[in-house]
């Protein structure tokens, strides 16, 4: 991770604004029990995204597994990586003005979400990191940010990508058959049209993280990321 550290002058006027901001959620967030306090910064020089302590409670609470009653300092700076990053891609989604996601598209991703966890499980996580219920104003404005991102990134990285016939034949003669030769030595070896699809959409997803990956690093070295408080 590359943080690079703000001139004093700045951190003061970073600090000034974190402490005005964080009383506020701590004020405003509806059932919210814990004093809500500002880890990080992320800032491209005329915008800054503060990423406070009820984020990472947040982006927690959508991760299958992870505690958000008693997280660990591992489960808490996993989050606060994964934020830092989302927040990134929030800078640079911002310089090209987009449609905002319709309700229906909100109300869609609420419910994939929900398709990672038992009955009754989201919502309860939910409740615990201080949201009334999956029908929380605050609760879907994050997921229409996380749905803009999302479609930054789509137009960014994907519209773009080519995959020729002779890339999806290399990687069905380099890495399809030895895999599956491996896999099922029994089995009768299907054809390259019959897996065309597949490889496809599997060489389309490399190279969007590949993309992605790249474009991330570039985009920290644009930005000023500064960790006001260790989690």
């Amino acid at each position: 991770m590359r943080i690079s550290l703000h001139i004093f002058g700045r951190l003061i006027l970073h600090i000034t604004a974190v402490i005005v901001l964080a009383c506020f959620l701590s004020a405003s967030a509806a059932g919210q029990r814990v004093v809500d306090k500002t880890v990080a910064t992320v800032s491209d020089g005329v915008r800054t995204e503060l990423i406070t302590y009820s984020d990472l409670l947040w982006q927690l609470a959508l991760q299958p597994g992870s505690s958000v009653t008693a997280p660990t300092s591992q489960e808490l700076n996993a989050a606060l990586q994964t934020t830092i990053d989302q927040r990134v891609f929030t800078l640079e989604a911002e310089r090209l003005p987009r449609t905002a996601p319709a309700d229906d598209e909100i109300a869609g991703e609420i419910s994939r979400m929900l398709a990672f966890f038992p009955p009754g499980e989201f919502e309860k996580r939910l409740t615990q990191v201080g949201f009334k219920s999956i029908k929380d104003d605050n609760f879907e404005r994050i997921i229409a940010r996380r749905i803009a991102v999302e479609k930054y990134l789509d137009f960014r990285f994907r519209s773009f990508i080519v995959i020729t016939a002779e890339d999806e034949a290399k990687y069905f003669r380099e890495v399809y058959i030895p895999d599956f030769r491996r896999r099922y030595p029994e089995s009768l070896l299907p054809t390259l049209d019959a897996e065309r699809p597949r490889i496809r959409n599997i060489l389309t997803e490399e190279r969007v993280a590949a993309g992605i990956e790249t474009f991330l690093d570039e985009a920290k070295r644009r930005v000023e990321i500064v960790v006001l408080s260790e989690v």
